[in-house]
């Protein structure tokens, strides 16, 4: 009887290539070449050809490893923070349109309450004059401390010719007497006066435009002038980026001290955008609270600067 035949010699040092092996040396980019030729050849099926080992490399994922590698510096530096940016604390002043405007805004910067009001009506240095029913020049106590910047007067606003009127100025009249202000007080502590950085609707209460806003910027700047608040409340984002000179959103303007012409400048969301999302009163009633302590601080070193 024929002797059997021994067994096949095996390697017995060498590591086992499992398929869970071979499938996380891949994953981390490490391809045939950092594993032994014999153990792919020693554990490749007795009926694949020779050749099945080589055919590896070319599955093999080799480009992920950079990608992964390169991924981490551009997502772990943390980008700057626009809101941490300071905010410069003067403000420029909006321009006038053209030089040929300088003549009309040095005869208005020397005119009186009357005079400036009259010369409101009847302005006619954009297209906006042709289109409007009244000029809203602006309303309040010409003696109150607080004064009120809006963007422009809507449909009510150009039939009465008054500023904040409908239901946006009802919500600011509640907005005002939260913090004991009122719109038709004559004791300087608690009156406002109210103002808007156009003096005419736009047609159909689209966005003012910049030639509109720098033909209108010489008046608003005389009712500052003439009225010295000791602070200044700008509603929504057209009045407070004219009055500031800025074009960066209102969620970076707000909660911050801006001056114009050193009055402070606080900057809130107009009463119409409150009407359309309710949600954001809440930050309104905080930018009312910081308003008034601004005013508080700001009352003493204002009283002792006064000759």
């Amino acid at each position: 009887m024929a002797a059997p035949s021994p067994p096949a010699p095996t390697a017995p040092d060498a590591p086992h290539l499992t398929p869970q092996l071979a499938q996380w040396t891949q994953a981390l980019g490490y391809g045939p070449l950092y594993v032994r030729r014999a153990l792919l050849v020693q554990q490749a099926p007795q009926a694949a050809p020779t050749t099945a080992p080589m055919a590896t490399p070319a599955t093999t994922p080799v480009a992920p490893a950079p990608v992964v590698a390169a991924t981490p510096p551009r997502v772990i530096p943390p980008s700057p923070s626009t809101r941490s940016s300071p905010t410069p604390r003067s403000a420029p002043r909006p321009a006038v349109a053209s030089e040929g405007d300088a003549a009309r805004a040095e005869a208005i910067a020397r005119m009186d309450w009357p005079a400036l009001d009259a010369a409101t009506q009847v302005c006619r240095a954009c297209k906006l004059g042709s289109s409007r029913h009244q000029a809203v020049f602006g309303s309040g106590a010409t003696t109150a401390r607080w004064m009120i910047v809006g963007e422009a007067p809507g449909a009510e606003e150009d039939r009465q010719g008054l500023p904040f009127v409908g239901a946006a100025g009802q919500l600011l009249d509640a907005m005002l007497h939260a913090i004991g202000l009122d719109r038709h007080a004559q004791e300087p502590q608690h009156a406002v006066y109210i103002a808007n950085v156009l003096k005419c609707r736009p047609p159909g209460n689209r966005n003012p435009e910049p030639v509109e806003v720098a033909q209108c910027a010489p008046l608003l700047q005389r009712q500052i002038a003439l009225l010295q608040p000791r602070l200044i409340l700008a509603l929504g984002r057209f009045a407070a980026q004219s009055l500031l000179g800025s074009t960066a959103p209102i969620s970076q303007l707000r909660d911050q001290v801006h001056h114009v012409d050193g009055i402070p400048v606080v900057v809130s969301y107009h009463p119409a955008y409150l009407l359309r999302n309710p949600a954001d009163k809440a930050r309104v009633w905080r930018d009312l609270c910081f308003a008034r302590q601004v005013m508080t601080s700001a009352a003493p070193a204002q009283a002792d600067a006064q000759p």
